[in-house]
């Protein structure tokens, strides 16, 4: 695997992974969140324009994973990372999310943050087994009130939802207890 900036032409591509990757809600119950149309190019191309758009590719150069982050307070906040199902179980999402590790402690930011499902498998048990914790309500800085409120606004609260973050250390990731 491969980890890249996005390119123009991997945007359309983004998009399939992404309608891909949520397939797998649908046998959770969250047919809505499989049938939400994945972020359009032009959202796409502004984190690609603002260097925050990174791609996992298969060795020739095919996107099978992607990850989209924005600086949130003194953190950087992880927007979306969804990798292809028949990328699965490879640790493609971990990868991207080292590679945003590591440049987010260079621009010395203290944290990486998201939000997500709370109990869906392969999303807060997964980040919580690779160093993150849940936040609690009052750990929650303006930024992350913010995103939680649109959040509500699209009614993904009508499954658990919580903010999650993971400290940077100087030196470092901390140890991951995921397989």
């Amino acid at each position: 695997m491969r980890i890249r900036l996005a390119a123009g032409a991997d945007l359309p591509l983004l998009q399939d992974i992404e309608r891909a990757a949520g397939e797998p809600f649908r046998a959770l119950g969250m047919a809505a969140i499989a049938d939400d149309e994945p972020p359009a190019v032009e959202t796409l191309e502004a984190f690609r324009d603002a260097g925050r758009a990174w791609v996992a590719d298969d060795g020739d150069g095919t996107p099978v994973a992607y990850l989209v982050s924005a600086p949130v307070d003194a953190a950087e906040h992880v927007e979306q990372v969804s990798v292809h199902p028949r990328a699965a179980r490879r640790r493609v999402g971990l990868a991207l999310i080292e590679h945003v590790a590591d440049l987010a402690r260079a621009a010395g930011r203290q944290a990486l943050t998201l939000t997500t499902f709370a109990d869906v498998p392969w999303n807060a048990p997964y980040y919580a087994r690779n160093g993150f914790r849940v936040l609690g309500e009052a750990e929650l800085t303006p930024g992350l009130r913010k995103i939680r409120a649109h959040e509500a606004e699209l009614g993904l609260d009508r499954w658990p939802r919580v903010a999650m973050r993971r400290e940077l250390t100087p030196g470092g990731s901390p140890p991951r207890t995921a397989p």
